[in-house]
């Protein structure tokens, strides 16, 4: 088979950590297809290659003209057999096979209203594209990978889809971050809290600053929490896009820490010394911190919405979002009860377990097999 991978997301944080987890799996287990990445010309020196694995510059912005127009162009001129999307933007041109990659629905689920600096007709404009490009992408590909049995669900459920089109492929932890975990130790530690200028005991948060995160919750979770524990701490961090910028606005109190990007090391450093990672969303496709935490000892609290229930099971505890009063006390167990704590390291050690990048990229080569 010639096969085709739009990487063009290939350095982004969700997306592309999706990509780049699939390719170099891919690399591993597959010598035998043909495969061709398109890449963003600033990505392209990161990729590799290898005998079976090349590199093409495909110099369009995702969402874009572009990416409808010259897109399909660049598909028929390397005469894919098939074409692996591994996020909803299919050209609505292309006619050849593809299949694509699900994440989520919150898009569909959550005004973005409030998380962006388009004008209310713009914005609109853009909303009714976005189902356009999406209904094209879950219609007419031949296999749609997801996720999590969650987003399973609700694609059969609000875009009429039969269960046999849709391949759920649990995502996993970056070995990178199983890697620095290992050599993780307190001076490395310690030279985190003092870049960050970080004190413990904290709770710790990464990711985005979306409406659907409920960043929000947990910043009025924790203040009412440090009215018993003035000492607490609450460490939030994620790319300071427009959305954190918000919130770094709202919301400065004392005892909110804004850490904005942070490396790998820096991350492996947080979760290992933090009291609890909490995850307060009202709605997630997956939910990798859940199991980034849980590799690095970390225990969780985690709302109980969408897959997060799936992806942790009994290695965290849960509350629900929309309960301010019920994610304290569940925050509270674990700032007050070693042995919960220790139990949920454990539990958490295990579930990781279950969860790996190679076991999704076969099971992805398995969907490309049966598509040609």
């Amino acid at each position: 088979m010639k096969i085709v991978i739009d990487g063009r997301m290939y350095a982004e944080s969700g997306v592309g950590r999706y990509i780049r987890n699939l390719i170099t799996q891919l690399q591993i287990i597959d010598k035998k297809n043909e495969y061709f990445i398109l890449l963003l010309q600033k990505d392209y020196p990161f990729l590799k290659e290898s005998e079976n694995f090349r590199k093409v510059v495909a110099e369009f912005r995702w969402y874009g003209v572009g990416e409808q127009i010259k897109l399909p162009k660049v598909f028929n001129s390397l005469k894919a057999d098939l074409v692996h999307f591994p996020h909803f933007n299919v050209p609505l041109l292309y006619r050849g096979k593809f299949v694509v990659t699900i994440h989520d629905l919150i898009h569909q689920h959550f005004q973005m209203r409030r998380a962006t600096t388009l004008d209310p007709l713009t914005y609109k404009i853009k909303q009714l594209a976005y189902i356009k490009v999406f209904k094209n992408a879950v219609t007419k590909s031949l296999k749609i990978l997801v996720p999590s049995n969650y987003v399973k669900e609700l694609l059969i459920d609000e875009w009429s889809l039969g269960a046999d089109k849709i391949v759920v492929t649990p995502e996993a932890v970056d070995d990178n971050i199983f890697s620095i975990e290992k050599i993780m130790n307190k001076e490395k530690i310690e030279r985190v809290m003092r870049k960050f200028k970080i004190n413990t005991p904290y709770i710790f948060y990464v990711g985005n600053a979306h409406p659907h995160k409920n960043i929000e919750g947990l910043i009025r979770a924790f203040l009412e929490l440090r009215k018993k524990y003035p000492d607490l701490y609450l460490v939030l961090s994620g790319y300071d896009h427009y959305f954190w910028q918000r919130i770094r606005e709202e919301f400065q109190y004392p005892g909110i820490i804004y850490t904005g990007h942070i490396s790998d090391e820096e991350l492996v450093a947080l979760y290992k010394e933090a009291e609890c990672f909490v995850m307060p969303s009202f709605e997630e496709g997956f939910g990798i911190p859940l199991l980034e935490a849980m590799a690095c000892g970390c225990p969780v609290v985690s709302s109980n919405a969408a897959s997060l229930l799936e992806v942790g099971l009994d290695a965290a505890i849960y509350f629900d979002p929309r309960n301010s009063q019920e994610m304290i006390e569940k925050i509270l167990q674990v700032l007050e009860d070693a042995n919960l704590k220790e139990k949920l390291v454990k539990k958490g050690k295990e579930r990781i377990k279950v969860f790996s990048w190679e076991k999704l990229a076969k099971q992805t080569l398995e969907v490309y097999s049966s598509c040609v």
